[in-house]
């Protein structure tokens, strides 16, 4: 009697392997995705990022987060930019990683517009509604609803960028008016968030040096509207626990952390001179 093989089973979801994995290495971030017919939450903390793109009085609530945060923390009143700046960062960096992860751990990239991303920004939590996504061929998800299968890596780079390009075109509509900024300095802020983010997980991940080699041709500098690369560069003086030189960039942006306290600035800041980062480095070692 001949026993026929087995099929691996399809993935119910492109992305939920990528996100619990997510969540293993970096729990303070948990991703739930709900079905297509399914609204995203609302209220009791959660906010839509269709609601922040939208620019009004959701925005300004979101935003009295981070001036309360300042004048708690810090015992100052910020600047209202710089709390726009705050705010869009700390939407901005976990956002990313929605598209992010599930292209670098799967190479699976889901579409999200504004419309299908809500966060809960104090329980370190966002919903998405995946509907359309892009993987390479021979991926199983590509049996799935939505799925687009492109024809190489090079193609599905250029749908990471397009993903996050719509999703933060409509969220830097929102932000933009709050942060005096012109808009190749709001999209170096997204093309560090988008780099920065990935190469901080990347590392939890175990895989940093590969997160690394992904984010330098996912951000060459050239690909438009985004500003800036992803520039990795070897810190002199600075080592790993391996001994290998630790790597380090200088960011397209600042978030005017400095107008608080100007003797600490972020460790990839321009302001920031190699010989304090090496320094700073080693007395976190």
């Amino acid at each position: 009697m001949t026993v026929p093989a087995l099929l691996p089973a399809l993935p119910t979801s492109p992305v939920a392997a990528a996100y619990a994995r997510l969540a293993e290495v970096f729990p303070h971030l948990r991703i739930e995705e709900h079905a297509r017919d399914e609204r995203l939450p609302l209220g009791a903390g959660w906010v839509g990022a269709e609601q922040l793109a939208a620019g009004g009085a959701d925005l300004d609530a979101f935003l009295a987060w981070d001036n309360a945060q300042v004048l708690r923390d810090y015992g100052t009143q910020a600047r209202p930019d710089v709390v726009a700046s705050f705010g869009l960062h700390r939407y901005a960096w976990p956002a990313c990683l929605l598209v992010t992860v599930p292209w670098f751990l799967d190479r699976r990239v889901p579409r999200l517009p504004a419309r299908n991303v809500s966060f809960q920004r104090t329980l370190g939590r966002l919903a998405v509604r995946v509907e359309e996504f892009a993987c390479l061929p021979g991926d199983p998800a590509a049996a799935l609803p939505g799925a687009r299968v492109v024809a190489d890596e090079d193609a599905l780079r250029a749908e990471v960028r397009s993903s996050l390009a719509e999703h933060f075109e409509a969220i830097l509509n929102g932000f933009g008016a709050r942060m005096r900024r012109g808009r190749r300095a709001l999209w170096g802020m997204a093309t560090d968030e988008i780099v920065e983010g990935l190469w901080y997980v990347g590392a939890l991940f175990g895989e940093e040096r590969r997160a690394m080699d992904e984010l330098e041709l996912l951000m060459p500098g050239t690909a438009k509207p985004y500003a800036g690369a992803a520039g990795f560069r070897e810190l002199p003086g600075a080592e790993g626990p391996d001994g290998a030189p630790r790597a380090t960039r200088d960011r397209a942006t600042c978030c005017f952390f400095y107008t608080l306290r100007p003797e600490d600035t972020c460790l990839t800041c321009p302001r920031t001179c190699d010989a304090d980062r090496v320094r700073r480095l080693a007395a976190t070692a």
